[in-house]
């Protein structure tokens, strides 16, 4: 009998910073099989050409605010997220690989180092790899992730831009996680 894999989030923070999570934050990420969560979400978008290609290419959803679904499949340390915006359905695929956490997007693999600060889940790009070649990391500088909770819900912002291509999007909300 082969052992079950510990939740994926658990694994790559360690379970003693995880433990440290607030609890909406916890239940989120401990959850197996699948999941749903409703709320509510902010999105803007840049409008240049090469930020419209690069949101393309990660199939970002479009700008507005309104309601939001993230489905969450949880199963052998692996997750697959589906965030439904309006008719726009934006999936990822995420895992560990040498204690980061990877995440493809559309044409593009991200490896975040994660990190806890004020409580708090902060990505950090470590690498990066669109179509299979790597992407120098500097370029994502200005990429980033941040996960908390406020008044018991699961509060998410994520924030993108590039050199040369400036602002790709900037989304934020929040998730009731029961």
């Amino acid at each position: 009998m082969s052992a079950v894999e510990p939740a994926l989030f658990r694994r790559v923070l360690g379970a003693e910073v995880f433990d440290a999570l607030p609890a909406s934050v916890r239940r989120l990420h401990l959850r197996q099989g699948q999941a749903r969560y409703r709320g509510e979400v902010e999105i803007q978008r840049g409008s240049g050409l090469l930020s419209r290609l690069c949101a393309w290419a990660t199939r970002l959803p479009e700008a507005g605010i309104g309601p939001i679904e993230v489905e969450i499949h949880a199963e052998d340390g692996r997750e697959i997220w589906t965030r439904h915006v309006g008719a726009h359905a934006m999936r990822s695929r995420l895992w560990c690989k040498r204690g980061m956490l990877c995440e493809r997007l559309g044409l593009v693999t991200f490896g975040f180092r994660l990190h806890s600060e004020d409580a708090d889940i902060v990505w950090r790009v470590e690498s990066v790899r669109a179509i299979g070649v790597p992407l120098p990391v500097a370029w994502f500088k200005q990429v980033r992730a941040r996960e908390s909770a406020e008044s018991g819900r699961y509060r998410f912002e994520v924030v993108a831009a590039l050199p040369i291509a400036g602002p790709l999007v900037h989304y934020k909300g929040a998730l009731d996680v029961d």
